[in-house]
C-alpha cells in the first residue's frame, strides 16, 4: 500500500521558519529594535513583546509623517519629499510637534549624483 503524505505546506509537513518581524507583520526589524533596547540598558528586564510593540509604534509614526509630508509636497507642486517639507509638517501638526519637540531635522542638501 502506498504511503499517503500530507499536502500541508510545501516541505512535506515541516514548518517554515519565519522571523519575528514577519510574524508581527511590521516593516521595522524586531531583532534590531530588541538589540538597541538591550544595548541601551533602559531597564534590567525586557519583555518578549516590548521590541515588537516598539517596532510597530516606530512604523506607525514613520508612516504618518511620510503620509503628511507627501501630501504637503504634492500641494507645493514638488515630486520629492525634502527635509524642509518634513520639518514643516512635523512642526505644524499639534501631536507630532509635541512629540518631536527636541528633535532637529537636518536641513543639509544631499549631493547630486
Amino acid at each position: 500500500m502506498p504511503v499517503r503524505r500530507s499536502r500541508r505546506g510545501s516541505s512535506g509537513g515541516q514548518s517554515r521558519v519565519r522571523s519575528r518581524t514577519a510574524r508581527a507583520e511590521v516593516t521595522f526589524s524586531v531583532s534590531h529594535v530588541e538589540r538597541l533596547l538591550r544595548e541601551g540598558r533602559y531597564s534590567q528586564r525586557l519583555g518578549a513583546s516590548a521590541p515588537i510593540f516598539l517596532a510597530a509604534v516606530i512604523q506607525s509614526l514613520t508612516a504618518k509623517v511620510l503620509e503628511l509630508a507627501g501630501i504637503e509636497a504634492r500641494n507645493r507642486g514638488r515630486r520629492l519629499i525634502t527635509p524642509d517639507v518634513v520639518d514643516m509638517v512635523v512642526h505644524n501638526h499639534p501631536l507630532l510637534s509635541a512629540f518631536f519637540q527636541s528633535t532637529i531635522i537636518s536641513q543639509a542638501v544631499p549631493g547630486r549624483y
